[in-house]
């Protein structure tokens, strides 16, 4: 397993031990993994899990100076990741919207995705997802005035148990200003309704 930064492990995947499985559970379930569809069925599997549990290494942050952005409110919105719920191991598809005051110095804004991405590739909570992104950006901006709001569905509650095809689950976690500066909650709050509305 390797290690990120502050973090827990990131997950190992053994490909042919896995693909073995799969096959053993589909023989659990009554199926022939013999049969035409199935054949390639348990590689193909093992591969995936092997994908996107094992997401690229995370470069560096790229900030960039930016005087005139000081004291800006920046938001990044509209991003939509999958990660696994970590209880049933079924998808749930995450909306993610960050937001930070710019201090002197901006954050790409491809890296907020790709950060993302990393967190989400893992089996994972909604709610630690969103503690460890605001952790994240917090660190490569240098500043705690970050704000993280998550809008989750998850397929454990829409296709299993109660089976509530329409439930969403959202998270917030706001650090620094965004917790103690309620006209910057609500700036940021309203900015990231406008791009849900905008959608």
């Amino acid at each position: 397993m390797s290690q990120l930064a502050g973090d827990e492990p990131v997950a190992t995947v053994d490909t042919p031990r896995v693909t073995e499985l799969v096959r053993e559970l589909l023989i659990a379930l009554g199926e022939n993994p013999d049969r035409e569809g199935l054949v390639d069925t348990p590689a193909r599997v093992a591969a995936w899990w092997r994908d996107f549990l094992c997401p690229a290494p995370l470069s560096a942050p790229t900030c960039f100076t930016e005087t005139r952005a000081s004291d800006q409110l920046v938001v990044v919105g509209g991003m939509s990741v999958w990660s696994l719920c970590e209880h049933h191991m079924l998808p749930m598809n995450l909306e993610v919207h960050v937001g930070y005051v710019a201090n002197g110095t901006v954050l790409g804004l491809s890296k907020f995705g790709r950060i993302a991405q990393r967190y989400a590739g893992r089996l994972q909570v909604q709610e630690r997802f969103t503690h460890q992104l605001a952790d994240e950006v917090s660190s490569a901006i240098a500043s705690e005035d970050v704000a993280v709001a998550v809008r989750g569905v998850h397929l454990c509650m829409s296709m299993r148990g109660v089976r509530m095809e329409t439930a969403r689950t959202s998270t917030l976690q706001a650090v620094g200003r965004f917790k103690t500066d309620p006209v910057l909650s609500q700036q940021f709050l309203t900015l990231i309704a406008g791009q849900r509305g905008a959608a």
